[in-house]
Parts: structure tokens; sequence; C-alpha cells
């Protein structure tokens, strides 16, 4: 089996509002955690070869289960949505519950947990993390996970290095080629789940 090429790498914690413009000043070299493709993004940033698929999903108090069955049944007024600053999640609910109030926050955490307390009706995000708080939550939420969107998630890097895309593009193929890709997303998208669940 042909290995990947080893790389030292220094992970730099960023405030998700401002990642695309610290990416293009130079404090890093590739944005990894999460970003949709989005045509105004890529006005700014290019992208490598999508790695995964999701859509956004709720989240919801267990106590509601009966009352919302999609985002349908949120979209009214007096319902209070939260979601992360800058994020699709935001940008979903704005454009398909224009009726309910979004709250936004600086974290996911602190929106799943507005839920799991009671405090508002429904929290949207990326079905992984919708997943993850569901299971963390166990006994006071529910996800619903119909997708609302398609989006493909992909690493971005700055305008101008296609020699840089070019690597990275044929380190994905490799890694889905040779088995890799599909232990890491068991490992941390399947195992880690449940095993949060059990720990709840």
């Amino acid at each position: 089996m042909v290995r990947a090429e080893k790389k030292k790498v220094k992970l730099i914690n960023t405030a998700w509002d401002g990642i695309i413009p610290a990416l293009m000043t130079g404090k890093f070299d590739i944005i990894m955690s999460g970003m949709t493709i989005l045509q105004s993004r890529n006005l700014k940033v290019n992208f490598c070869e999508p790695y995964y698929y999701i859509g956004q999903c709720l989240l919801i108090n267990k106590k509601d289960a009966d009352k919302y069955k999609s985002y349908k049944d949120l979209n009214k007024k007096g319902i209070v949505i939260t979601s992360k600053l800058g994020v699709t999640g935001a940008f979903t609910a704005e454009k398909f519950m224009p009726n309910a109030e979004l709250r936004l926050f600086k974290t996911e955490g602190e929106g799943g947990l507005q839920v799991a307390n009671g405090l508002v009706d429904a929290f949207i995000y990326d079905e992984p993390q919708v997943r993850v708080f569901a299971a963390k939550y166990k006994d006071k939420t529910v996800g619903i996970f119909e997708p609302i969107t398609y989006e493909p998630l992909a690493w971005a890097i700055n305008k101008g290095d296609p020699d840089f895309m070019n690597w990275l593009n044929n380190f994905l193929r490799q890694v889905r080629g040779d088995g890799r890709w599909d232990q890491l997303k068991q490992k941390w998208f399947v195992d880690y789940i449940e095993e949060l669940a059990k720990k709840q």
C-alpha cells in the first residue's frame, strides 16, 4: 500500500467569522474544518475536491418531538432557532424559516445547549454535529436528520497555488482508494457518536 508523505501540521484555532480573511492574510495555509463550498466563498478562495457531503439538520427538544417533524413546522412567528455566526446553518434558517427568530452564537456548542436546556425551539447545523449533540444530550434532545440542504465539504486554500491544490487532491484520491477514508469515517462519524451516547 502506498503511504502518503508525512508532514508536520500546526493547528491554529480561529473564530469562524474571520477564518477566510485569516487564510487570505497568510495566518495559515489551509482551512480543513467543515467548510461548505459556496460560490461567494469561491470568489475569495479555491476549494479542493469535496471530501464529504452533508445537509443542514435540526436538533429539537424531546418534549417537542411530536410537534416538529420538519423545518416547515418551525417557520412560524414565536419560534426561536439557534445556529452559529457565519455558517450555512444560519443562511439556511434565514432562507427556509424566515418567519422564525434566529439567534446566532459564536460556537455551535452554545446553540446546541440552548435546545438541551429548553430555552429555544431548535438548533440548525451540519448533520454530523447535530448527531453528536443528539447523542450527547440524548435524554433531552432528538435530531431531525432529513437534510434541508445539499452541501459538499472541502478544504480551502488561497488562490494562485495549483501545485498545492494538485497535491491535496491526489492525497484525497489516495486515502479514498486505499481504505483510510473509510476507517476515519467509521472512527469519527460512527464509533465516536456511539461511544458518546453510551457515556451519557
